[in-house]
């Protein structure tokens, strides 16, 4: 684990959060063997990021606070960017992780894009149940409402597409110690497109082997 923070009092504080929850302090660039070892981002970050990608070294990159402004450094290529209010819970799902976590989140884009989604893939092509009297009172959870999604061709198309490049691109976000990524699918309310999309690429990226996959949606009781 790698903890780069845009002040020093931001870092100290993120580099304890991380030792409370039970990893190891690091104190300087090396392969650990220890995969719960934590080391501070200090000094010129995109140099030692650049000698860490030199030496084959696997970590998570982890960003606290606001963007810091250095080309290649921890906030442009952090993997999970956070504020402090926000890390113990993100520690804890690092810890000790053997398996990459996949989150097919549905969203509502009239309450904003979802803070660290990897991916976000806009569902409004495809024709809202919102316009079907029947289907208008219901959400994505229900069988009609997902009928009507995804018998569209549209909408077989895209997951198709997608689940094909997801398949893909895994093993290179594994090899970069990615431990999460959350792939984002949004519609304008977040209660009907976006939950059917979102539920069935959950569904069938659960066949991948090494992998866990949730499926969550934020605004389906908003």
């Amino acid at each position: 684990m790698i903890v780069g923070g845009t002040t020093e009092p931001q870092l100290e504080e993120a580099v304890g959060v991380f030792v409370d929850c039970g990893f190891q302090l690091a104190r300087w660039l090396s392969p650990w063997e220890d995969a719960d070892g934590v080391l501070a981002l200090r000094g010129d970050s995109a140099v030692l990021l650049k000698d860490a990608d030199a030496q084959g070294i696997r970590y998570v990159l982890v960003h606290v606070g606001s963007d810091d402004g250095k080309s290649g450094g921890s906030h442009e290529r952090a993997h999970h960017r956070v504020d402090i209010a926000q890390l113990r819970e993100l520690a804890q799902q690092l810890k000790s992780r053997e398996r990459m976590l996949i989150t097919c989140l549905a969203f509502g884009y009239k309450r904003g894009i979802p803070d660290g989604a990897a991916w976000v893939v806009d569902v409004r092509l495809l024709d809202n149940p919102y316009w079907v009297d029947e289907l208008r009172p219901l959400d994505g959870r229900d069988a009609r409402v997902r009928d009507y999604v995804l018998n569209q061709a549209a909408a077989r198309d895209l997951l198709d597409n997608l689940e094909r490049t997801l398949k893909n691109a895994l093993p290179h976000y594994r090899q970069r110690g990615r431990s999460q990524l959350i792939v984002a699918f949004g519609c304008t309310g977040g209660r009907h497109r976006s939950v059917v999309m979102a539920s069935e690429m959950a569904d069938r990226l659960k066949h991948i082997e090494g992998v866990d996959v949730e499926f969550t949606a934020r605004d389906i009781d908003v």
